[in-house]
């Protein structure tokens, strides 16, 4: 039942992670006030005639040492993929890393080197102590863009694009989709290439990328970011056929993205990721509401208000 659906995204550990982000932000209230909205996908630093991009990712440690390499290609992955979700393109990356010896951190950075040279960014220095009592790993980006997408500039009317490679597996137990270990390294870089692509023909100026929150946790972020609402029907949403809707909807895609399009510009937007092979649709439209809701096409459930509470605390 969709109402048993819509208690679990509303119980889920990707969206109470997402909602933890309020109070740190809140601490960080008496920080020198900048510009450049906080709550985005990266920082967008402006920069010539375009921005500088800058974002980090933090790993939990069971994850770092059960999952050594694929954990270090991750830092690369995920990293490029929040650069590819503001429009831009990556530069370059550093990491820290934390081990209680080299051989223990080797696989780490095996996973870091075979992604940096899949995606072709480079790793161009870091933090190291292998003398540490736990293992441990961040990992920090720099990226241009010339054309921002955001997550504060979607609106009332705009098309909700879901857009996410299929041409994967589940990574078990973990809760992640994985298209990216193995596929061939052109074809991940030009389909990373589409957002940036999207961005600069302004087919689109707002987009987040799909995290460990899920498709739903996600709309929720670029909703509340935008101060907006929307409708999502969960039967439109890309999904591979083995694996149920309830277990999809809490899924971490290694490439996945939502994105907000005029609704003259949907159809564009969608096809040009078909042209990559990649599965595309819409999902639902933005409207005033201030709603998250999901639909099945009968019944509707609303999972977050974002009038009665924020999700983030990042919109003013």
């Amino acid at each position: 039942m969709l109402s048993d659906l819509a208690q679990a995204l509303r119980l889920s550990r990707g969206l109470a992670h997402k909602a933890d982000i309020a109070p740190v932000l809140q601490s960080l209230r008496q920080a020198p006030v900048s510009a450049i909205r906080v709550g985005d996908d990266c920082a967008a630093i402006p920069d010539g005639d375009g921005f500088l991009l800058l974002a980090i990712e933090g790993f939990l440690q069971e994850f770092v040492e059960s999952e050594p390499h694929f954990a270090g290609w991750s830092g690369v992955m995920v990293n490029a993929s929040d650069i590819a979700a503001m429009g831009g393109r990556a530069v370059a990356v550093v990491d820290a890393i934390w081990s209680r010896d080299h051989g223990q951190a080797s696989p780490i950075l095996a996973g870091l080197a075979d992604a940096a040279c899949t995606y072709g960014i480079p790793i161009v220095g870091g933090h190291t102590n292998t003398r540490a009592r736990h293992s441990n790993l961040s990992v920090a980006i720099l990226g241009r863009a010339t054309t921002l997408l955001t997550s504060f500039d979607a609106k009332p009317g705009d098309c909700l694009v879901a857009a996410i490679d299929l041409r994967g597996t589940m990574r078990d137990p973990h809760p992640f989709w994985d298209a990216s270990t193995g596929a061939p390294a052109e074809r991940l870089r030009a389909d990373l290439d589409v957002l940036p692509r999207i961005a600069e023909a302004g087919l689109a100026v707002a987009a987040k990328d799909i995290s460990n929150a899920g498709v739903i946790g996600t709309a929720a972020m670029l909703l509340d970011c935008s101060r907006i609402g929307a409708c999502i029907d969960v039967r439109s949403i890309p999904r591979p056929d083995h694996v149920e809707i309830g277990r999809w909807l809490g899924v971490f895609p290694s490439y996945g993205f939502l994105i907000a399009a005029g609704a003259a510009n949907c159809e564009t937007v969608i096809d040009m990721f078909h042209a990559r092979g990649i599965a595309a649709a819409a999902v639902g439209v933005c409207d005033a509401s201030r709603l998250l809701r999901i639909t099945d096409g009968e019944a509707v459930e609303t999972i977050w208000n974002f009038a009665d509470r924020a999700l983030l605390g990042v919109a003013a």
